[in-house]
C-alpha cells in the first residue's frame, strides 16, 4: 500500500494540542512524522501489511511531555549516589549515609543528594537555622568523607572528614556569593551554601581526578543513559538540560551518536565566560542527531534557593531578619554573558528565584531590549521565577520574557514558604502562575529534576491544584486550568526552545513524539490525575517505553 503509515495508534482520546482540532480518535505515523490525525475511519485506510497498530482502548494520548528545567547529569547521579529525598529526619539521613559506608572502603567518598531541613520531624537537635550540626554523622562516618547535595543544589553538608580533606575549619574565609554556616564559637558545623559549595565540591573534583578521563567520561556517558531511560518511563519525550560545561556537551553528543540518548535534549551552556569568548559560535548546535541534541543557550544565577535562604529578596527574610539571601553571580559578569548571548545569537537563561533576582535580571533584559529591535524573537528566558512582584509581572509581559517555572516546587516548597517571607508577600508574589498567564506571559513547565522526581503528572497535579500531599492548597487562586498546564508541559515547552514547528502539539508533519496515558488528563477527578500511570512513550514514531 503506497500511503501506508508505519505505526498507528486507534481507538483512542486524543488531546492535540492543536486549537483547531483539540480532540481526535487516532493517529497515523510515517518515519519520524505526524502522518495524520483524526478519526478511526481516516486513520485506517492508512494501516497497511507492515504497520504496527496499537489498540488504546480509550486511553488518553497526547503530546510527550517536554520537561522545560531539569539536569540530566543530576538525574543520572540521582540513581547511582544516596537518594535522600525520603527521608524524614536528620537520623535516617545518618543511617542511610551509614549504610553506604559499610559497603565502602575507608577513603573512599559518599556522595547524597535529597535533604531537606525544613521536612525534617523531629527538628534535628542540635541545629543552626534549622541546619544540623555534623558531630553525629561525623561520629557515624568516621573514615570516609560525606558530601551530601541539599535537595534545592544550593547547598552541601559535609562531615569532618571532608571538612578536614578540604582544609575548611574556623578561620576559612566565606567566598564572594557563599556563606559557611557556623555555630556560636565560629566553627563550620558542616553545612556550605551557595559559593561556599565549591570548598567541599573542589576536594571532591581532586578526588575524581585521581581516575583516568576515560574512566571519568564512562561515568558521565552512563548516567546520561539512566536518565534517558528514566524520563522515558515518565512520559518525558524532551527534556531541557539547565546547564552542563563544554565537556559534558561533547560527551552527550558522543551518547547522542552511540544511541544512548533516546530522548530529546536541549541544553543550556554554563562555563566560565572566558572559555565561551572564544568557543561559543562553535557550539550552536541544532537539530543534531535526528534532532535529538540542539544547543543554543546560555544558563546563569543570579542568585541561589529559597530553602537555603539564598534566594535574593528585596525585603530581609521574615525567618532571618538580618539576611536578604544570595547575589551568587556579579552583575557585571552576567551582563557580559548578555552580551555573549545576543552577539552570538544564544537565548539567556538567569536563574532567579527571589524578588530581588528576578528584579535584577529583568533589568538586565530590558537593557537588552533597549539595544536590540529583535529582542521579542530572541526568547529570554528566567529560570524558576519563583518569587516576583505584581510590578515585576508587567514587566515579564512587556518584555516578552519566558517564565520557565516549576509546578511542583509550588506545592514541594509551600511548607516553608510562609515562614521564610511572611504571608504579605507569599500571597502576592509566590508562584504567581494566574497573574502571569492573565497578562499573557509564556510559561513551561518542569520538574527541575534531580530537586524533584523526574515526574511530569505529580508537577501536572501540582500546577492545577496547588496542593501539597496534605492536600491543602496554597494559594490556590494562582493555579492553572487544565489545558494551560497540558499548554505549558507541551507547545510551550516547544515555544521556549524554539521548535514549537516541530513539536508540542500532534499536528501532521511534527514529529511523532507521543504519550500514551491511563487517565484522561483533562477530565479524571483530581485524586485520579496522581494515579495516572504512563502506558506509552513514543520518540520519532518508535516505540520507547511501554509498561
Amino acid at each position: 500500500m503506497k500511503d501506508s503509515c508505519d505505526l498507528a495508534l486507534l481507538n483512542g482520546e486524543v488531546y492535540t494540542v492543536n486549537d483547531s482540532i483539540p480532540w481526535a480518535e487516532a493517529i497515523a505515523v510515517k518515519g519520524d512524522r505526524i502522518y495524520k490525525v483524526g478519526s478511526n475511519e481516516e486513520i485506517e485506510k492508512y494501516i497497511g501489511d507492515s504497520t504496527t497498530v496499537i489498540d488504546l482502548n480509550g486511553k488518553f494520548v497526547m503530546p510527550g511531555f517536554i520537561d522545560s528545567h531539569a539536569h540530566l547529569i543530576g538525574i543520572g547521579e540521582s540513581l547511582i549516589d544516596v537518594d535522600l529525598r525520603d527521608a524524614q529526619n536528620w537520623d535516617e539521613v545518618i543511617a542511610a549515609v551509614a549504610k553506604a559506608a559499610s559497603e565502602r572502603r575507608p577513603g573512599e567518598w559518599i556522595v547524597g543528594r535529597g535533604w531537606h531541613q525544613e521536612k525534617f520531624d523531629p527538628e534535628p537537635e542540635p541545629n543552626v537555622e534549622g541546619y544540623p550540626v555534623h558531630n553525629a554523622l561525623s561520629n557515624a562516618v568516621p573514615y570516609n568523607p560525606v558530601m551530601l547535595v541539599h535537595a534545592s543544589g544550593h547547598a552541601v553538608f559535609a562531615n569532618v572528614k571532608a571538612m578536614e580533606i578540604a582544609g575548611a575549619d574556623t578561620i576559612t574565609s566565606n567566598p564572594p556569593g557563599g556563606i559557611i554556616v557556623r555555630d556560636s564559637t565560629g566553627k563550620p558545623i558542616g553545612v556550605f551554601e551557595e559559593n561556599a559549595e565549591n570548598i567541599i565540591r573542589s576536594a571532591y573534583e581532586r578526588y575524581l581526578n585521581n581516575r583516568s578521563r576515560d574512566e571519568l567520561n564512562a561515568e558521565v556517558i552512563k548516567k546520561i543513559k539512566l536518565a534517558s531511560d528514566l524520563c522515558l518511563k515518565n512520559g518525558v519525550t524532551t527534556l531541557h538540560d539547565a546547564g552542563e560545561d563544554l565537556e559534558t556537551i561533547e560527551l552527550i553528543k558522543k551518547s547522542v551518536d552511540s544511541n544512548y540518548v533516546k530522548i530529546r535534549l536541549y541544553v543550556m551552556i554554563n562555563d566560565a565566560l572566558d572559555k565561551l569568548k572564544g568557543k561559543l559560535k562553535d557550539y550552536k548546535i541544532v537539530g543534531y542527531g535526528e534532532n535529538r541534541l540542539t544547543v543554543r543557550a546560555i544558563k546563569q544565577y543570579i542568585d541561589g534557593a529559597l530553602g537555603s535562604r539564598g534566594a535574593w529578596l528585596l525585603e530581609p527574610y521574615s525567618d532571618l531578619p538580618d539576611s536578604y539571601g544570595s547575589n551568587v553571580t556579579p552583575i557585571k559578569t552576567l551582563d557580559d554573558y548578555c552580551r555573549l548571548a545576543a552577539e552570538n545569537g544564544f537565548q539567556m537563561c538567569i536563574h532567579a528565584i527571589g524578588d530581588r533576582g528576578n528584579r535584577e535580571a529583568l533589568n538586565l533584559y530590558e537593557k537588552y531590549s533597549r539595544q536590540y529591535e529583535n529582542f521579542d524573537q530572541m526568547r529570554w528566558r528566567i529560570e524558576h521565577a519563583q518569587h516576583v512582584t505584581p510590578f515585576d509581572v508587567k514587566r515579564f509581559a512587556r518584555l516578552n520574557v519566558i517564565a520557565a517555572m516549576q509546578g511542583i516546587h509550588c506545592t514541594s516548597d509551600a511548607p516553608f514558604v510562609i515562614e521564610r517571607l511572611g504571608n504579605e508577600r507569599a500571597a502576592s508574589g509566590a508562584y504567581v502562575w494566574r497573574s502571569m498567564l492573565d497578562r499573557g506571559v509564556v510559561i513551561c513547565n518542569g520538574t527541575d529534576a534531580p530537586v524533584e522526581s523526574v515526574n511530569p503528572i505529580a508537577s501536572f497535579y501540582a500546577s492545577v491544584t496547588r496542593k501539597n500531599k496534605d492536600g491543602v492548597g496554597f494559594y490556590t487562586k494562582q493555579k492553572m486550568t487544565r489545558e494551560e498546564a497540558i499548554k505549558s508541559y507541551t507547545i510551550n515547552g516547544a515555544y521556549a526552545a524554539f521548535e514549537e514547528n516541530l513539536k508540542g502539539s500532534l499536528e501532521e508533519g511534527k514529529l511523532a513524539d507521543i504519550v500514551v496515558l491511563s487517565n484522561n488528563l483533562m477530565k479524571c477527578s483530581e485524586d485520579d490525575i496522581l494515579k495516572t500511570e504512563v502506558l506509552y512513550t513514543i520518540v520519532g514514531g518508535k516505540i520507547a517505553y511501554k509498561k
